[in-house]
């Protein structure tokens, strides 16, 4: 479990190991590591539908050999007929059925836009009928249903049962999946093989598109044809932090990837390399507080900010909020963001190439509203949104919702290369700090790392608690210490989804690629 994957040619590291068998497929046969990370994210689609989907959204951070990391958003907005008025009548936008999807679905424009910046990169291309292969095979001949999927659909079966095409997709026979039967999904095999046909852009631009936007105006969903027509996935700077390990980089608004910076700019003021285990968690909780502050103060659409993301950054900024940690009492918490399903999925070639990957459909099984005849679920990232016409993110038609979602990457002045992240809300920015200040600040072994005991300040599937949140496997003294730190602890199981599925990739000096994925996951590190 701590013994981490070594290649010299390629590595992938995803949740589940079929996606990764396909990212190294693509590698193996020339493709580059963009082009492995769309075939990847083609076949996550199919194989752990509970999380991601062709319905959602994605966000990635590639990180050249040479030259400046470039970001991509490839979030959708709300829709045209996502008004306040749409939801007279409510206090909040609902989590599940068709008033709950009301933003656009990006992730499918990412790929198209990576796929562009692939192309600018040179060499030999492979064509996209090749790189969404997988996903239409396993569509069509069917997956092995994994625990988390079983358990997944079990759990939220009530809430979703009577949500547009989600029983006939999700509950074959009428009943829960058993875990390693097979579940096939037909209309989603003939979705992909439409799109390896006719291109991605018919996802916006096209028969698919016409068809999508047909049948959401049927359901009652506010998003319209003119707002699939709209989508484009936009590249960007990525934030970045001078660490002093390293050069930090995450993604820019809509998402909290300034979370994540800040916990590492904070930490960074303090002594991280020799504390121990309560220390170390200690304070990482605390700079958490102080990061989910500026979050929640600033983050909503880039539209639509009060402050440059990059200013928050600042190092003096950041060490007058490590200032005000006291190392020795936890300070008052208030209330996180809750829970995201979500994948991040890591891709380095042998030219260098790193991708950093994030796709999600935010809750599990988003909206649980599965589109008529395309075997599409779509998102419910909408229901971030508030209803309150002053709030911060307040729903505005053509506004791009907040994003827990960010993939992280890293320059080491010792000259490897990171690509890291997690899924799970709230916990994303605290597991990437749990991984790089483990890995790259202590020194422990990259597998160690991402398989050692996590924690969660804030709330989990089903819970309304915003406690710190401990796997089963930390020592009774590191329990106790946080405890009389003033820590309102909770005990998770041994390894739980509740902290997320992490990896990540190491490029070392020599060449060689190290990979470690998460065994709370079905993933694998797969290299060659």
């Amino acid at each position: 479990m701590n013994q981490s994957n070594l290649a010299p040619l390629g590595m992938a590291v995803t949740p589940h190991h079929l996606a990764s068998e396909t990212a190294l497929g693509i590698l193996r046969e020339g493709g580059n590591a963009i082009e492995a990370m769309v075939a990847a994210a083609a076949t996550i689609a199919v194989v752990y539908p509970h999380m991601n989907g062709l319905g959602g959204d994605g966000f990635w951070l590639i990180v050249p050999p040479n030259g400046e990391p470039v970001a991509i958003d490839a979030s959708g907005a709300a829709g045209t007929l996502a008004t306040l008025d749409f939801y007279h009548g409510s206090s909040t936008i609902p989590h599940r059925g068709p008033k709950s999807a009301l933003t656009v679905a990006g992730t499918v424009s990412g790929w198209s836009e990576a796929l562009a910046i692939s192309r600018e990169l040179g060499g030999q291309q492979q064509p996209l009928p090749r790189l969404l292969s997988d996903a239409i095979r396993y569509a069509a001949d069917g997956i092995p249903v994994t625990e988390s999927q079983a358990a997944a659909t079990a759990s939220k079966q009530a809430e979703l049962v009577n949500q547009p095409g989600f029983a006939a997709t999700f509950l074959p026979d009428g009943e829960v999946p058993r875990c390693g039967s097979r579940f096939t999904q037909p209309d989603l095999a003939d979705t992909f093989i439409h799109l390896a046909e006719a291109g991605l852009e018919s996802f916006y631009r096209g028969p698919l598109a016409r068809r999508i936007a047909g049948e959401m105006s049927r359901l009652g969903m506010p998003v319209t044809l003119e707002d699939l027509n709209r989508q484009q996935a936009k590249r960007c700077k990525p934030l970045r932090i001078r660490h002093q390990y390293g050069d930090v980089f995450n993604m820019t608004p809509p998402t909290q990837g300034l979370v994540s910076l800040a916990i590492l700019g904070i930490t960074d003021c303090l002594e991280m390399a020799d504390a121990d285990e309560a220390q170390t968690i200690h304070r990482i909780v605390e700079a958490t507080k102080l990061a989910f502050g500026l979050r929640d103060q600033y983050i909503t659409d880039p539209q639509h900010m009060r402050e440059e993301m990059q200013a928050l950054l600042d190092s003096d900024r950041l060490q007058q909020l490590a200032a005000q940690i006291d190392l020795s009492q936890a300070a008052p918490w208030g209330t996180g963001k809750g829970p995201g399903d979500t994948v991040w999925m890591g891709v380095m070639d042998s030219s260098g190439l790193a991708v950093s990957f994030i796709q999600s459909i935010y809750h599990e099984f988003g909206s649980g509203v599965v589109i008529p005849g395309t075997g599409i679920t779509w998102q419910n990232r909408g229901a971030a949104f508030s209803l309150d016409p002053d709030h911060l993110l307040a729903l505005l038609p053509g506004k791009q919702p907040f994003h827990t979602l960010n993939p992280a990457a890293a320059r080491l002045n010792d000259g490897r290369t990171l690509v890291y992240g997690s899924m799970g809300g709230d916990g994303q920015p605290q597991t990437q700090a749990a991984i790089f200040t483990r890995h790259v600040v202590q020194g422990m072994p990259l597998q160690q790392a991402v398989s050692a005991p996590r924690w969660l300040l804030g709330r989990t599937w089903g819970q309304a608690t915003d406690s710190l949140k401990l796997e089963g496997r930390f020592s009774a003294e590191t329990v106790a210490t946080l405890r009389a730190l003033g820590h309102e602890v909770e005990m998770l199981s041994d390894f739980s989804e509740a902290v997320g599925h992490a990896g990540a990739i190491v490029r070392h000096n020599n060449g060689m690629l190290e990979g470690a994925f998460d065994p709370r996951s079905n993933g694998s590190a797969a290299g060659f």
